[in-house]
């Protein structure tokens, strides 16, 4: 279980530092006390396996305080997005049922109040640190000894709940067992250009994908760095300070670095690897990157319903002058999932062809939410339908061309807006 690797990988650590905010660090030991003091004041809350819970912080170590005691404890948790409007959190709440939410005061005590006065259903709001929303849970954990972390989840208990918006509709939650997140961090391991010495910043939100890089950290011994958002300026200053080695990045962020005019005077020697994905990157501005910071970018490929490793463009396969076009791919299946493109029928399309991006293995979700009938949408002829229009050549490599509700038919011809961007992204103007 996700349990079992978060107690291994804080024995690993040991006085490593763990974990960084501003001027704020903890070592490995010292997590796992906090972790062992917050369980013991979530058990006695009456908090037990099964129990819905939920996070709405910015990025702060006490924010995954609450993921790894569901982790540990087999509690069912939702992330809640920082940027979401009150309706959209209101609604992940409703919908998932949770009963207990941690916030952090710092940044959304207004938020706190408006939610608990909206839902009768929300049983309890706990603050992350002293508020006039709800009783102090980091003080209640304070007043427990330190006890050996047990890890009490099997694989197949539900883990997490993740809520998707996608194109249409209200947000679907996502179900993952445990195992399909022991999956995501074993391939993330296995697959990833990881450094000798990882020391990662996240500048994304520790709700979404960056957070679902920490457990691969910690079993590395590394140290995770996190800062409260994206700044370009506070990126060349963490990077230099920390002698950062590794960071996740959406293609939007890189453009912000591209052409900032501090970007010249950075110290970015220590950066070893840029993992980037979410969204399709330019390949005109993949080419600047790798010119300024070196050929350190990797591209991971993968959708909520098959977490953060369907695919991975390593570092190697960025190859501007010998496959210049590879730079459009989001590179190959990697080792433990079956990955095909698939027609309608579930017929594999032949070579060159576009057909949907279908996932079949471990990292697949369980299906959606109270949702029957969108799980049996996605879930077909034995596969997980992403939704992502790709063709493949000859050596493996995935080219998305469009999501299918996003595909354009002109005069009866299929036109894909990603080739058409990727055109106009390369052109000088």
């Amino acid at each position: 279980s996700m349990g079992d690797l978060i107690v291994r990988a804080i024995q690993r650590g040991g006085d490593r530092i763990a974990f960084v905010l501003d001027e704020q660090q903890l070592s490995y030991r010292q997590f796992g006390e906090l972790l062992s003091r917050f369980v013991q004041a979530l058990k006695a809350r009456g908090l037990k396996k099964g129990d819905a819970v939920a996070v709405l912080s910015s990025n702060r170590p006490e924010a995954f305080l609450g993921t790894a005691a569901s982790y540990l404890m087999g509690l069912r948790i939702t992330w809640m997005h920082p940027l979401g409007s009150e309706d959209d959190h209101a609604y992940l709440l409703e919908d998932s049922g949770v009963g207990t939410l941690f916030v952090d005061p710092g940044t959304f005590t207004e938020r706190a109040h408006a939610l608990k006065a909206r839902l009768p259903s929300l049983n309890t709001v706990l603050g992350l640190g002293p508020s006039d929303f709800g009783d102090d849970i980091l003080a209640e954990a304070a007043r427990f000894a330190p006890a050996p972390l047990v890890a009490e989840a099997g694989p197949e208990d539900l883990c997490t709940l993740i809520y998707t918006g996608g194109t249409t509709g209200k947000p679907k939650g996502v179900v993952h067992t445990q195992r399909v997140h022991v999956t995501m961090v074993m391939a993330e391991l296995a697959e990833w250009d990881w450094p000798a010495e990882v020391r990662f910043l996240a500048m994304t939100p520790i709700t979404h994908a960056a957070g679902a890089m920490i457990v691969a950290v910690m079993l590395r011994s590394g140290t995770f760095v996190m800062n409260k958002g994206f700044d370009a300026e506070r990126f060349f200053e963490l990077v230099k300070r920390h002698r950062i080695t590794a960071t996740f990045l959406v293609p939007t962020m890189i453009y912000v670095l591209l052409d900032h005019p501090g970007l010249r005077a950075a110290d970015l020697s220590s950066l070893q690897l840029i993992i980037y994905g979410a969204s399709p990157m330019s390949p005109a501005r993949l080419v600047e990157g790798m010119k300024v910071f070196g050929p350190v970018f990797m591209q991971l490929y993968g959708q909520s319903e098959a977490p953060n490793a369907v695919t991975v463009l390593r570092r190697i396969d960025h190859e501007p002058d010998a496959h210049p076009e590879r730079l459009a791919s989001c590179g190959r299946p990697i080792a433990n999932s079956q990955v095909k493109l698939l027609d309608d029928d579930g017929n594999e399309v032949p070579a060159g062809e576009v057909g949907e991006i279908c996932v079949r293995g471990p990292l697949v979700m369980k299906g959606y939410w109270n949702k029957p009938e969108e799980t049996a949408k996605a879930l077909r002829n034995g596969w997980l339908y992403t939704g992502d229009l790709a063709r493949a050549d000859a050596d493996g490599f995935l080219y998305i061309v469009d999501r299918s509700k996003d595909m354009i038919i002109s005069g009866g011809f299929n036109v894909y807006a990603r080739e058409v961007e990727d055109a106009l992204a390369a052109h000088p103007a």
